[in-house]
């Protein structure tokens, strides 16, 4: 019974790594889309306008991942182990969660240290509320219409028609308006966690005289 109950875990593990990996490595897009284009450039030609486009469609995938605990129910129903949900299946659905949404949240610190250094600091707040409800529009495109960020070049009539039109009703805006609320509660909670984190850091190798103590915080 045992070996049994391992090896159903193990088999809903190896399904689940295969689009865990892959949602994981399309929240990590942005991220590096937002050191490249934040820290290291300035908006001044043309491929960082183009890298800022694919930034901002790729950008939703990051929180994407927070609906993916749809799949978590499914394999509880799968597993049904207490001990096994607890101890395994769960730790990895937050682990990959909680990966992908901070992706998310560091991606947008990166444009508010952006905008900060070119003396833009009071356009933080309402870049970050509306890049909550630009990405709370592609989470439901994504996981009601099905659609991906590179639909946006392969089929750009549909997403902005059959996207448009679907977003209009009372339902999608409905969702869409929760999704809004989650992203932007959560972000306020991780953006103070990640920031105090990166200043304490800075503090522990400031004092222990670390070569690194200079590094600048998130």
């Amino acid at each position: 019974m045992k070996e049994e109950l391992i090896a159903r875990v193990v088999q809903v593990l190896q399904i689940n790594m295969k689009w865990m990996t892959w949602n994981l490595f399309l929240a990590f897009i942005p991220l590096a889309l937002s050191v490249w284009l934040f820290r290291f450039r300035r908006g001044t030609s043309w491929l960082w306008w183009l890298g800022f486009l694919v930034f901002y469609a790729f950008l939703p995938n990051a929180p994407y991942l927070l609906t993916d605990v749809i799949h978590l129910i499914d394999d509880i129903r799968t597993i049904q182990s207490v001990w096994m949900i607890t101890l395994v299946l769960i730790p990895v659905y937050l682990l990959v969660i909680l990966s992908g949404f901070e992706a998310y949240v560091i991606s947008l610190i990166n444009w508010g240290y952006y905008l900060h250094r070119i003396g833009k600091s009071q356009w933080i707040w309402r870049v970050e509320l509306i890049t909550h409800f630009l990405c709370a529009i592609g989470v439901y495109w994504g996981r009601f219409l099905r659609f991906n960020s590179w639909d946006f070049i392969t089929q750009p009539d549909a997403v902005l028609t059959k996207g448009i039109e679907e977003i209009l009703g009372k339902q999608p805006l409905v969702i869409i308006a929760i999704t809004f609320v989650i992203l932007a509660g959560l972000y306020w909670i991780m953006k103070r966690v990640t920031l105090g984190l990166s200043q304490t850091n800075s503090k522990i190798g400031i004092n222990s005289g670390s070569p690194n103590s200079d590094t600048p915080n998130i």
